[in-house]
């Protein structure tokens, strides 16, 4: 059984986390700590400086809850896995930034297709979508836990060591590694 919790703890935790700070807060909705509309609507009442709501769930009717109520109260950040995958569906519901692994290892390609995103130009978005995002999703998905894996495979292959995953995690094995930087080659 998955653990999940309970609405009531994770807003008092936020809550305690918004009044030790003056900084802005962003709300990580994800996995086993989900808040809906209501929750978060409590919470931006109760915090002001919560600025932001970033989506890492990926329930499309609970997100287009959360923006019907909460507008402009908040900026929204798409935190799914792999969220080039899902960065045009999510801006036209007002999710206008993403956070991008890519990025850690391929910076000026993610750049390049974050701003496709922004001008809303689809053939260059799936484009990019088939000839790289999909096939790195695909060695991504071989096995449990390569989301962070195949992160830090890239950051070695471009020479910045991020150390090798911690189990009970595995690392891309050679064949992947080699997939990997057959598919970056040429790229950033």
């Amino acid at each position: 059984m998955k653990w999940i919790a309970e609405p009531a703890g994770i807003m008092a935790h936020v809550e305690a986390v918004c009044a030790s700070t003056n900084l802005g807060v962003i709300l990580y909705n994800r996995d086993n700590a989900i808040l809906n509309e209501t929750a978060i609507e409590i919470l931006c009442e109760r915090c002001p400086n919560l600025i932001g709501f970033k989506d890492g769930y990926g329930d499309i009717e609970l997100m287009t809850r959360i923006y019907a109520r909460m507008g402009e109260r908040l900026t929204y950040i798409g935190g799914l896995p792999t969220s080039e995958t899902f960065a045009l569906p999510y801006l036209e519901m007002g999710v206008t930034t993403y956070s991008s692994a890519i990025f850690n290892f391929l910076p000026r390609f993610a750049q390049n297709f974050y701003a496709a995103v922004r001008c809303r130009d689809r053939e260059e978005v799936y484009k990019q979508l088939r000839e790289f995002v999909l096939p790195y999703i695909a060695i991504r998905n071989r096995r449990k836990g390569y989301a962070v894996s195949i992160v830090k495979a890239g950051m070695r292959i471009i020479g910045r060591s991020a150390g090798h995953v911690r189990t009970p995690l595995l690392d891309l094995d050679p064949e992947e590694m080699t997939a990997l930087t057959q598919l970056m080659a040429g790229r950033d």
